[in-house]
């Protein structure tokens, strides 16, 4: 049975600020701002979601893998159109393992996993867009 999700996002009443939440009162609320100024943009949300997605995935996966995971970052670049809509049309993420078993092609393979398979955001983007990802150990 399909899952369906919901959130509600208010304007402030000041310039492009927006509070959102889940539509769940005890989610917690963020502020979406097109003008980057309280909060991220929407796009620089959209790489936050992402990013978000695929470290839970990476993280998950190599605890099943009993890996010991100390710190893991994700720092994901958009490349956008110039004309619109500017959109994304390429994503390279940069992932950042360290701990003291952790090993390059554990990593490459939770990677693998999240960004092929797993990673519900990345799959609900536009299918042409080109996604990439890098891999640094310690």
């Amino acid at each position: 049975m399909p899952q369906r999700r919901a959130v509600l996002l208010e304007w402030t009443g000041e310039r492009l600020r927006f509070s959102g939440r889940g539509t769940n009162p005890e989610t917690p609320a963020i502020t979406i701002d097109g003008d980057g100024a309280q909060g991220p943009s929407p796009m620089l949300a959209l790489l936050l979601a992402a990013a978000g997605c695929t470290a839970a995935d990476v993280v998950v996966i190599l605890k099943k893998m009993r890996v010991d995971l100390d710190r893991l970052t994700v720092e994901v670049e958009g490349v956008r159109r110039d004309e619109e809509p500017r959109r994304y049309t390429q994503l390279t993420f940069h992932f950042r393992a360290a701990g003291p078993n952790v090993e390059r092609a554990q990593v490459a393979r939770a990677v693998g996993l999240s960004l092929d398979k797993y990673c519900s955001v990345v799959h609900s983007l536009a299918p042409d867009i080109a996604v990439s990802h890098e891999i640094q150990i310690g």
